[in-house]
């Protein structure tokens, strides 16, 4: 793609991939698997209710029965509990216990501080990445505008 600032979109990936280690690591430090971290954190995210072993699935782009054994785990490490629906037995939800929020307070306190840190130079090279789309897009507006002009017949 001429224009396209492929620079900006590896360091783009690149800075992601750094946060994400760092998370990795502070779970592990933690004493839980990043993915249990991730669970607690989509659970507490969610706003309102406790949600659903599907919603979980989805916030963690995870197959359901892989939710189900990802909060198998983190259950039985005293992390988070099911609670049945009141009014459908059937819906299962997720939520924190209290060693869960302890445990998700402490890792968000490090991730606050890790984010201080590298939130400006992960802005900075958002920043870089959407004007580059932006441009692209342009561009490619302004070549397809071109050629429809280019096609029409001329009127004498």
């Amino acid at each position: 793609m001429p224009g396209f600032d492929y620079a900006a979109l590896a360091e783009f990936r690149y800075q992601i991939r750094r946060f994400l280690r760092f998370s990795e690591e502070a779970a592990r430090a933690a004493g839980v698997e990043p993915q249990q971290h991730q669970l607690l954190l989509a659970a507490k995210g969610a706003g309102g209710e406790p949600p659903t072993v599907r919603v979980l699935a989805e916030r963690l782009q995870i197959q359901h029965h892989s939710a189900v054994e990802l909060i198998d785990r983190t259950a039985r490490r005293g992390l988070v509990r099911r609670v049945r629906q009141s009014g459908d037995r059937r819906q299962v939800m997720v939520e924190l216990t209290p060693k869960g929020e302890k445990t998700l307070r402490e890792l968000t306190l490090h991730h606050r501080e890790a984010l201080s840190e590298s939130a400006p130079e992960l802005v900075a090279t958002l920043v870089r990445l959407v004007a580059s789309l932006a441009q692209t897009k342009h561009n490619a507006k302004f070549k397809i505008k071109n050629a429809k002009l280019k096609s029409k017949p001329s009127v004498a």
